[in-house]
């Protein structure tokens, strides 16, 4: 009966070592980190991005507590919003198999979909200002520009062989 207590006790210490999100992620080396990242679900990591992201974007603009949860939900919805607006366009072509009138309309789809982006832009930059000042909206979008630049940086750009030219979005 012990034996069987000890083991259900050591089973459901690893269970609950396997549901552990709290981790203490300045403290771990990177070998650590990517172990923990590589035995997360999607979902969770997605959600630990999304975490870290929002904390960043909190910690760079100093927001202030009482207004964090107020400005992590309209830059959230931001965020969602300007992702669904870049999924209207489907940049994987190759613009060299394009015809004319094909390139063309692709071109004006991109045209469409990046003033569609600055216009949403303009919209949360507007709703942002109710929340915190102009100054922190405006380093938001900086710093924004500079994580892409960086992401950009570290991720692969496919399997194949123009590996010298990064992806473009519209």
């Amino acid at each position: 009966m012990k034996k069987i207590l000890f083991t259900l006790f050591i089973i459901y210490g690893f269970g609950l070592n396997a549901q552990r999100t709290d981790y203490d992620w300045k403290k771990m080396d990177p070998k650590q980190r990517k172990e923990v990242i590589n035995s997360l679900s999607p979902e969770e990591r997605k959600a630990l991005l999304a975490k870290f992201r929002n904390n960043m974007v909190m910690d760079n603009l100093d927001i202030d507590p009482s207004d964090k949860t107020e400005f992590t939900e309209i830059y959230n919805e931001y965020l969602d919003s300007q992702k669904q607006i870049k999924s209207q366009f489907n940049s994987n072509f190759n613009p060299e198999t394009l015809s004319d009138d094909e390139a063309k309309a692709k071109l004006q789809q991109s045209f469409e979909v990046g003033q569609k982006l600055l216009d949403n832009r303009k919209k949360y930059a507007d709703k942002m200002q109710q929340v915190i000042p102009c100054q922190k909206v405006l380093k938001l979008f900086q710093s924004e520009g500079m994580m892409r630049d960086k992401m950009n940086e570290r991720k692969p750009h496919g399997n194949n062989n123009n590996g010298a030219r990064p992806k473009q979005n519209p």
